[in-house]
């Protein structure tokens, strides 16, 4: 999963933190990104952020919206400064949105699977996200490695984002021919990427 957009990956951050009354916990905030991604993958056969995923011991991470949260010097300058203008940092774990929100970057089902997402799972703490996060077939297949300290984290296969799961939210467990078709759309575009 390649073409991380981090416009989009700043805005969504901003955007739930927003949501959430100005601040939130990062792992938090990591949990939702993943499970928007996941749901508009499943829907729309793209991810919203463009980003890589990896399975780590509290569960599925986006790895460059991970970069900003934490203010990582492989974010790079451009996407850095423009993280700065609206996210900053209140302490190891809890970031605030510090300007409103630039929705432009996002199409309309981007923000509307934001939303959907938000009123699903937003009412969890990070660590009932985490817990949850650990149902997924993204997480059980690296379960055993990482409790093992095998590595401290895995590249998580796109295939994965397609398996359905019975979850309490009932967002993720969609008809055959509904994951057959934007399977079809995003592995369609990811060769185009790849041609170009």
């Amino acid at each position: 999963m390649r073409g991380f957009n981090y416009k989009k990956a700043v805005q969504a951050l901003n955007y739930l933190a927003i949501k959430s009354g100005g601040s939130l916990n990062k792992m938090k905030a990591i949990k939702l990104i993943w499970l928007s991604d996941r749901y508009h993958l499943r829907k729309y056969g793209r991810l919203i952020t463009g980003d890589s995923y990896f399975a780590l011991p509290n569960g599925p991470v986006p790895s460059a919206t991970r970069d900003v949260l934490e203010n990582s010097p492989f974010l790079g300058d451009i996407a850095t400064e423009y993280a700065a203008d609206f996210l900053s940092g209140i302490d190891k774990y809890t970031y605030k949105s510090i300007s409103e929100c630039n929705l432009k970057v996002f199409s309309k089902t981007d923000i509307d699977c934001l939303e959907v997402v938000f009123g699903k799972f937003a009412k969890f703490d990070h660590f009932k996200l985490s817990d949850i996060s650990h149902l997924f077939p993204e997480w059980k297949r690296y379960e055993s490695a990482l409790n093992k300290r095998l590595s401290s984290r895995f590249e998580i296969l796109d295939d994965d984002f397609f398996e359905n799961i019975n979850e309490e939210s009932g967002l993720f467990n969609d008809t055959v021919d509904d994951i057959m078709l934007s399977k079809q759309v995003y592995t369609e575009s990811k060769n185009i990427l790849a041609c170009l």
